[in-house]
């Protein structure tokens, strides 16, 4: 017999699996949440609200310099890592507390599938509970890789984790990778302080977003003090003076130094791995039910892996690897688990069962300075998708909006179009307090609005949003 008899039994307590699990108890299903680390997974505490958290401050300190008259500075940076802490502080007392208010119960400890319907959960004393539950989700998000660089892993390199719960800067800082988190810490070290060497081996960086966007980022950087080293890879990396278990003891251990595959080297205090991420789905017993251990489990639109069992959402399933997209795949779970309960057909695209935006309108904001925002596709993906497409640009800072938003306003707009329908599928704004702007070009998306329509949405001036009455005028409406 089970310890425990629920109708959803979660697996992970971040971000994604608690929207699960709440999702389906407002809805009248038992459930309970196990987890092994803390409350409030990766996001609330060493990704997204840490590293914003850091970014904030010294993107607003630039852009007073943009506005003569408010210039402010210099950065006090213990106060930059002070209000950090505020808002990630590794106590998830808060986060347990509204599980158990929600009537969710929590079980702390790892989680394993003792087969169908089954998982059982080893408490950090040895103890275990045994679950069983109608249904089964997978919520157990991602880990940072380690690329095949010679000595990578006898240096101690940093992870995200370190990123942003770092105590003190570094005087410089070799960052190695330059994806989203490659060029937000890039932003943030820079702007703290320390002196930031970034190494890329593809030849720009945000390779998914559009050329133009990682080119302007770029820019940027270079423009900050941080040396971009594009189309390069790191070959071996040591550090002065101690070698193996020692650089990982030492308290006084030398920089890190990186040979690169051009013969060169490059040195930092440390060296931040920001070379992707996999899913942590090794020990979760999934050969108990025929699936292979270590990759992503491929689920449906509907979230579902097997049966009508078991689900997988956020990082460890095959979708979209962002926070609000989890949050949107765990609402289409707990909605498809409720109907299940209830014996309710699932209805079809663009229903609650459904994760369609998964292919059609995944939002994204970088927070580097320039800010990318983007949706959909770009116009390389939508031609790789089959699709006949036109894309237009705009200099955001040729409206009035954004020329009074900072002096030089450096920033541009774009947006794809499906030609033979007139409808955007993709969306891409670079430029200072971009971020906000990528929502209407979502609902744009998701709603296929035809372009004849849009135009009929007046832009308010001066707003930076006049940019979209210059992008339909650019096309040729």
């Amino acid at each position: 017999m089970s310890d425990l008899d629920v109708d959803v039994v979660v697996i992970g307590a971040g971000p994604v699996g608690e929207n699960v699990a709440d999702r389906a108890h407002q809805q009248g299903l038992s459930a309970a949440v196990v987890e092994a680390g803390l409350v409030g997974g990766e996001c609330s505490y060493y990704a997204c609200i840490p590293s914003k958290a850091l970014l904030r401050p010294v993107d607003l300190l630039a852009a007073t310099h943009r506005v003569p008259g408010v210039e402010a500075g210099p950065i006090d940076v213990a106060k930059v890592l002070a209000r950090r802490d505020q808002f990630a502080n590794p106590d998830d007392s808060g986060q347990a507390d509204w599980l158990s208010g929600a009537g969710i119960t929590l079980l702390r400890g790892h989680g394993r599938l003792a087969g169908e319907r089954a998982v059982e959960v080893t408490h950090d004393d040895g103890t275990t509970t045994s679950v069983s539950a109608r249904s089964v989700v997978v919520a157990t998000g991602s880990v940072p890789t380690s690329p095949p660089v010679d000595g990578i892993h006898d240096v101690a390199a940093w992870t995200n984790r370190d990123a942003t719960q770092v105590k003190d800067v570094p005087a410089s800082l070799l960052i190695l990778g330059g994806g989203v988190v490659g060029v937000e810490m890039a932003t943030a070290y820079q702007r703290l302080g320390a002196r930031v060497t970034l190494v890329q081996h593809g030849d720009g960086l945000i390779p998914a977003t559009e050329p133009e966007a990682g080119r302007r980022v770029r820019v940027a950087l270079e423009a900050d003090g941080v040396d971009v080293r594009l189309g390069t890879s790191m070959t071996a990396v040591r550090r002065d003076g101690s070698t193996g278990d020692e650089a990982q003891r030492s308290s006084t251990r030398g920089d890190v130094v990186a040979t690169l595959d051009d013969g060169s080297e490059v040195r930092g205090e440390e060296l931040l791995v920001a070379a992707g991420r996999r899913p942590t789905t090794d020990d979760l017993g999934l050969e108990t039910v025929g699936l292979e251990p270590g990759r992503a489990l491929g689920a449906d639109d509907t979230t579902t892996v097997l049966g009508d069992w078991l689900y997988a959402v956020g990082d460890a399933s095959t979708g979209a690897k962002l926070t609000h997209m989890g949050k949107y795949q765990a609402r289409i779970c707990g909605d498809v688990i409720v109907a299940r309960a209830h014996s309710k057909e699932l209805g079809g695209r663009y229903s609650h069962h459904a994760a369609t935006a998964e292919h059609t309108a995944v939002p994204q904001v970088i927070f580097t300075d320039p800010q990318v925002a983007a949706v959909g596709h770009t116009e390389a993906s939508a031609r790789n998708s089959g699709l006949t497409v036109r894309s237009v640009s705009y200099e955001i800072g040729n409206t009035a909006g954004g020329s009074l938003q900072a002096d030089g306003y450096d920033g541009y707009a774009s947006i794809v179009v499906d030609t033979e329908r007139e409808v955007i599928v993709g969306a891409t704004f670079v430029g200072q307090d971009v971020a906000d702007m990528v929502h209407g070009a979502t609902i744009a998306v998701v709603g296929e609005v035809p372009l004849a329509r849009l135009w009929h949405a007046v832009p308010s001036f001066p707003t930076m949003s006049e940019v979209w009455l210059r992008l339909l005028e650019t096309y040729g409406l």
